[in-house]
């Protein structure tokens, strides 16, 4: 049997979208602008209820090697037909450390093990 280390690109991650729009807060709504930043898994209980209404809290699988967005520009219907822009902020509520090194998860850059440490000489210590 031959053991290789796999190396995950994606991980689940539960991110909040603050001043999206009401007719957003539907199923469709809320996949439809979660997918701008991953593949939408669920919602919160409290987002589905709409009891929370200051931000939504969507569960989306987040592939790491991408860029992750801060902001996400909708555009919106007005009554007159016609369509204006509106910024959804993007929070993550927790993010994996990833190592611009080797590309894995889970370690930072500063903390990789595949890096090469700088060996410090011997200190002569007299006595």
């Amino acid at each position: 049997m031959v053991l290789r280390k796999h190396k995950h690109t994606q991980v689940p991650v539960w991110i909040r979208l603050r001043h999206l729009p009401m007719e957003f807060w539907t199923n469709d709504g809320l996949s439809t602008v979660a997918s701008g930043v991953g593949r939408p898994l669920y919602q919160d209980t409290i987002t589905r209820a709409c009891t929370r209404l200051d931000f939504t809290r969507v569960c989306v699988m987040l592939d790491i090697s991408s860029t992750l967005p801060k902001h996400l520009i909708i555009m919106i219907t007005k009554e007159d037909g016609s369509e204006v822009p509106c910024k959804v902020e993007v929070e993550y509520e927790w993010v994996p450390p990833k190592c611009k090194q080797c590309m894995s998860l889970g370690h930072s850059t500063a903390a990789c093990p595949n890096s090469k440490q700088a060996v410090k000489p011997p200190v002569a210590v007299y006595v």
